[in-house]
């Protein structure tokens, strides 16, 4: 009689089918929004070859992998002998067949299932490698150990290398799962008196399996000689002596051995004799385990390290050479330099323009101050680090520090949907300041400024929809003569309302016109209000991906993107400049580097959301290929195809090949703003800090090895190297001044990790591309390297801030603008190399205490060798260095009628350095510090009647002071940061 089977429940089938679809339908609107995305930035070439290439990638993966596997399955059973059990052991084998027969057909078709998603999946990840290999361009180049073509190394060895992975992995698995097949159902048995007995079928699939199993092993081995050209396990990347004359030879000799023994297992299949191939298997190990690891090792121990440096010296040489090649820094200026370090009068009259350029704004602290004077509103918001750029303004080229005034989501009041989807969509213009000036209270001097602009730029389009702090998303445009409904920026003239609306004109985003584009972005950002909306119209359009980074990088995934997008008024449109870098990490015989140690330093750590670092990767060639804007009204990109030789950008043009336009159609006016990338320079001087050395016999030394400077001004990124800096400079030999990015060196640490910090190098890029439409200026991307003498003892970055900090007319002056509760901060400590010698310069900023405070600009402190200027100005700090007259004069000159050395210098430079009343200035500041000490005696006493006396002297200490040296009395800033306080501010405090 049949067993009733329980009846399904319709309701819970019902339900199942329901969540199926669901689930589907919302992975198909991922997808399916995906291509709205990329078909309204004009690039869906890039979307569908990226997406075939994935799938062919995985179908070749399932395949590989699934097919032999099933196939080992398959013929174990369908050539399982039948017989009659004779032994016990064969007895208990049959029932245990019997009992896993009803689950051999699915385990037959679910194992390889299963092995082959998981393979299609690994291949899938690999799809920008096959397109690579398939597309590859000759790098015009051959390698110095194979004398083949590097795009050999660098396109086909990958592929070739994921092609054995992939077979490799999937003939070892067939031979298991023939193991296990042949086993199960009798193609192998104990034998009666002892071995193991096969069937035929089992021994022909048993033995060229093994076959192909070696054969494919022995072209990984063939093929990993290759690889050595990229191994890092030597004394320097590439292949060494000990490579080249043990390890690769063996390599070849095993491989071809390898082939012997698979052809014997050939042989194997046919008659039957095991014991011949796995003897040769055996003596195949053991030979390999001799030539290539053993022999290589004793060749290292007793030939190699005696005679490491005349042995390893072409190595080296190679590794050298092909370093400096692939970082692009093989054409460098390398000029000794051996500067002075004596102030002379008249010393800058022949770096004038240079002096006049020095910037004083530093970037990374005058947020805060363009955020009080020009954030109007508190949604509006100014990044953390601001830009440096240059602009023409009347025919005079000026450094500019720059930042768009974005949307700030967070800071909206009322955070309903609305609010945030639809009505707080953009920022709303540029505010830039003049780098070389201030005003005379210390705040940035605007060219560009105010809520509607106006400045010296001429007229742009000021609204930002994309931008590095926009929101998520938002909806806008709207119907023809409909009320506009974004906020676009505060206003009295609009009927009192306070504000003026704007509604969106331009292409920016995928249109929610429809219903169905509605229910998907609904679903993709898990928000009803989209599909329920009455904002929402047919004009509507949804904008997305709007970080300027991110946009780029999901366009164009191929590409590393520079960590600091900076913008530009371009030809009437505010636009993102973004720097794009090709990377390979299989170029013979270079230096492997991470990117993300490279291109971390103070200014990263401190300032996260507004710098980036490149990603964690490690590469060993890289080239600044493209140069790419984003329009931040539309978030149109336009890529620009900036290196014209490099292979791997070719190879990418012949993937995607309407992605990247020629440069030729670059405008004048945006080949202004270019420069070169900040990311790819501190890659180059990390490297150089080694490979500044050519000779193979001193870089094997290391003895003139150096490192990067930690940042002096920063206490809260200890053991960060200091930021390069974007300055206009007339290095030595430069005919003129031009818009540069530069670092500094000092001496490599020792073993314990000690570093002498005089300089030993100075490195500048020329950062300036010209203005011409479409052309290039001759020396951009010039990297010079001005090498001290190496008994040098002109002070590094650290020791120069060491002697700011310590100069006692500078900290007695300082100590003053410590009272309250006030900050005195320094900026970024620059480095120009002028007047014969190194210039550092550094602004001081004082900023009050309080949430609405901010720092302004009041001395700045200049070093020369050992001499100190510290002034109101830079002009004047020049001075005092410069024996009362630098033969110069900066940016700053005239800003305050204060005369000369009123701060008081502590160098030599004439008389300029001491003050008019320097007795009186230190006697006023001695009894301000005892007045201070005995306040707070009293107080701990809780004598009031003293404190309040001790008080009294403090003011009239103070009076004194600013009495001595009158400058004193603009050095507080706003808000009272130069009121006395009850108790001294530290000893070489805050700085």
């Amino acid at each position: 009689m049949p067993t009733n089977r329980p009846r399904r429940s319709p309701l819970l089938l019902t339900l199942v089918s329901v969540a199926i679809l669901l689930v589907a339908f919302i992975a198909f609107t991922q997808v399916y929004t995906e291509v709205l995305w990329f078909k309204q930035i004009d690039a869906s070439q890039v979307f569908r070859t990226m997406w075939i290439t994935r799938g062919l990638t995985f179908l070749a993966g399932f395949v590989v992998m699934a097919v032999p596997v099933w196939l080992s399955l398959h013929l174990a059973f369908r050539n399982r002998p039948v017989y009659a059990p004779t032994t016990p052991r064969q007895e208990n084998l049959d029932r245990y067949r019997e009992a896993i027969e009803p689950l051999r057909k699915v385990a037959t078709f679910a194992i390889p299932a299963v092995v082959g998603v998981l393979s299609g999946i690994t291949a899938s990840a690999h799809w920008n490698t096959i397109l690579q290999w398939m597309n590859s361009t000759s790098f015009g180049s051959q390698d110095a150990q194979f004398g083949m073509d590097k795009s050999f190394f660098v396109f086909v060895l990958p592929g070739l290398q994921l092609i054995g992975d992939q077979v490799g992995m999937a003939i070892l698995l067939s031979l298991i799962a023939a193991l296990v097949g042949h086993y199960l159902f009798g193609g192998i048995r104990p034998g009666e008196q002892k071995g193991v007995v096969l069937t035929k079928t089992a021994q022909w699939q048993l033995g060229i399996t093994v076959a192909v199993l070696i054969l494919v092993q022995a072209g990984r081995l063939w093929l990993a000689r290759y690889e050595r050209l990229t191994a890092t396990g030597g004394i320097v990347p590439g292949v060494t002596y000990t490579d080249d004359r043990a390890a690769l030879p063996a390599m070849a000799i095993v491989a071809i051995a390898a082939v012997l023994v698979a052809f014997l297992f050939v042989y194997t299949a046919w008659k039957g004799n095991w014991r011949i191939s796995l003897i040769a298997t055996a003596t195949l190990i053991v030979l390999g385990g001799i030539s290539i690891i053993a022999y290589p090792a004793m060749v290292q121990q007793f030939q190699v390290s005696p005679s490491q440096q005349s042995l390893e010296s072409e190595y080296i040489q190679h590794n050298i050479d092909a370093t400096r090649d692939a970082f692009d820094f093989n054409d460098i200026d390398v000029t000794p330099y051996e500067p002075s370090t004596s102030g002379e009068k008249g010393a800058l009259r022949a770096d004038a323009e240079t002096a006049a350029s020095i910037r004083l704004l530093d970037p990374n602290l005058v947020s805060d101050t363009f955020r009080q004077l020009q954030q109007v509103r508190p949604y509006y918001s100014f990044p953390e680090q601001l830009d440096v750029d240059r602009y023409n303004i009347d025919g005079d080229m000026r450094d500019t520090v720059i930042a768009v005034r974005e949307l700030a989501p967070s800071s909206v009041n009322n955070q309903s949907w609305y609010n945030r989807a639809i009505v707080y969509t953009h920022g709303f213009g540029v505010v830039a300041a003049n780098g070389n000036q201030r005003s005379p209270d210390g705040e940035p001097l605007f060219m560009e400024s105010d809520i509607p602009p106006k400045g010296e730029f001429p007229d742009y389009e000021p609204r930002v929809y994309f931008g590095e702090s926009s929101p998520d998303y938002s909806i806008v445009g709207g119907e023809k003569d409909a009320t506009p409904r974004e906020l676009d920026y505060p206003s009295d003239e609009d009927s009192g309302s306070g504000q003026v609306n704007n509604t969106f004109s331009g292409n920016g985003g995928p249109s929610l016109g429809g219903l169905f584009n509605r229910l998907a972005y609904a679903l993709k950002y898990q928000d009803e209000q989209i599909l329920l909306s009455d904002a929402v119209n047919g004009e509507s359009q949804i904008l997305y991906e709007r970080h300027p980074r991110e946009r780029v990088q999901k366009l164009a995934p191929f590409l590393k993107i520079d960590g600091d997008p900076y913008p530009a008024v371009v030809d009437g449109k505010i636009k993102w400049i973004l720097d794009g870098y090709t990377t390979a990490d299989d170029y013979p015989y270079s230096t492997p580097q991470p990117l993300q140690e490279a291109t971390e330093d103070s200014v990263t750590a401190t300032a996260p959301n507004s710098v980036a670092t490149l990603p964690d990767e490690e590469v060993n060639y890289i080239r600044n290929s493209v140069k790419i804007t984003v329009d931040a009204y539309d978030g149109k990109v336009d890529m620009f195809q900036w290196d014209k030789e490099d292979p791997v950008l070719k190879t990418w043009m012949k993937i995607f090949p309407d992605l990247i336009k020629p440069s030729s159609e670059m405008s004048g006016d945006l080949m202004s703003h270019v420069r070169y990338p900040e990311d790819l320079f501190k890659v180059q001087r990390d490297l150089l800090t080694m490979y500044h050395v050519t000779s193979a016999s001193e870089f094997y030394t290391g003895q003139d090895f150096w490192t990067l400077p930690t940042d002096p001004t920063k206490k809260t990124s200890s053991g960060l190297t200091q930021p390069p800096f974007y300055m206009t400079l007339q290095m030595p030999g430069q005919k003129v001044p031009s818009f540069s990015l530069t670092s500094s060196y000092i001496p490599a640490r020792s073993d314990e990790g000690q570093a002498r910090n005089n300089l030993t190098g100075f490195l500048s890029a020329d950062a300036d591309a010209g203005d011409s439409k479409g052309e290039v200026a001759d020396g951009y991307g010039k990297l010079r390297l001005l090498q001290l003498p190496r008994n040098t003892t002109v002070p590094g970055p650290g020791q120069a801030q060491n002697n700011f900090n310590t100069a006692p007319d500078v900290q007695r002056s300082l100590n003053l603008l410590r009272q309250g509760e006030s900050e005195v901060q320094n900026g970024n400590l620059l480095t120009l190399p002028v007047g014969g010698g190194l210039l550092y310069v550094q602004p001081v900023y004082v900023r009050s205490a309080g949430d609405t405070s901010y720092p302004l600009l009041q001395h700045v402190l200049v070093a020369f060798g050992e001499d100190i200027g510290f002034a109101p100005t830079l002009d004047e700090a020049l001075d005092q260095v410069f024996g009362g007259d630098s033969g110069a004069k900066a940016g700053d000159a005239g800003t305050e009628d204060s005369g000369a050395g009123e701060s008081g210098g502590s160098g030599s430079g004439g008389d300029s350095a001491a003050a008019p009343d320097d007795q009186n200035l230190n006697d006023a500041l001695e009894e301000a510090k005892k007045a201070m000490e005995d306040s707070d005696a009293a107080l701990k006493e809780g004598d009031f009647e003293k404190y309040g006396k001790a008080q009294d002297r403090l003011k009239n200490a103070i009076e004194d002071a600013v009495a001595a040296d009158p400058s004193l009395a603009k050095d507080g800033s706003k808000d009272g940061a130069s009121a006395p306080a009850s108790t001294p501010a530290a000893e070489g405090g805050d700085n």
